[in-house]
């Protein structure tokens, strides 16, 4: 028995689907341009959940990024996706979700040669269960203000994309949480 392929929607710079690929091939350098989501989640008091990426992922393993990020399933909502993928990596479904916005970006692992040539779509809301990691996903979580947030970058790598897609969802987010946070 083999193992069927994961799949990604390959877009053009407008977000429409043009074709699919197999996931790994559209992260080949050059890296073809495909569809994925990046979901920020907050605590009531406003703290942003984050997530230290597995050990064992196929690229960019044990860095911190945002709560969830990953690709949809061909002809399958980002919403949709994002929430699906949030409680399976996380454990617990967001309370709450919102679209906030997409974002382009490329960023290639130097460690691995893989490229991240994405049109990402931004989302944020508010986790309220104590979240149950796949230790396969996550290494571990944290939640933190911005002081704890500007802290933990000056110590310890994140995601490439993960400055990339916060500055995006920004104007989102304000709204999300206490006056005076993110």
């Amino acid at each position: 028995m083999t193992d069927t392929p994961i799949l990604v929607e390959l877009v053009d710079r407008d977000g429409r689907t043009l074709s699919t690929s197999e996931k790994i091939a559209a992260h080949r350098p050059p890296g073809a341009l495909h569809r994925a989501f990046s979901v920020f989640l907050f605590s009531a008091d406003g703290r942003m959940l984050l997530q230290r990426r597995a050990r064992g992922k196929y690229h960019w393993p044990g860095v911190w990024s945002n709560a969830c990020c990953g690709h949809p399933l061909p002809g399958e909502p980002p919403f949709l996706a994002a929430a699906r993928r949030t409680a399976e990596e996380l454990g617990a479904a967001p309370e709450s979700l919102s679209a906030v916005g997409t974002v382009d970006y490329v960023f290639t692992d130097t460690g691995t040669g893989l490229v991240e040539r994405e049109f990402n779509h931004l989302f944020a809301g508010r986790i309220g269960a104590d979240v149950r990691p796949d230790p396969a996903e996550v290494g571990e979580t944290v939640l933190v203000a911005p002081d704890g947030l500007a802290a933990l970058r000056a110590a310890e790598p994140f995601s490439a994309w993960f400055g990339t897609v916060l500055e995006a969802a920004a104007p989102g987010i304000r709204g999300l949480v206490p006056e005076g946070g993110w």
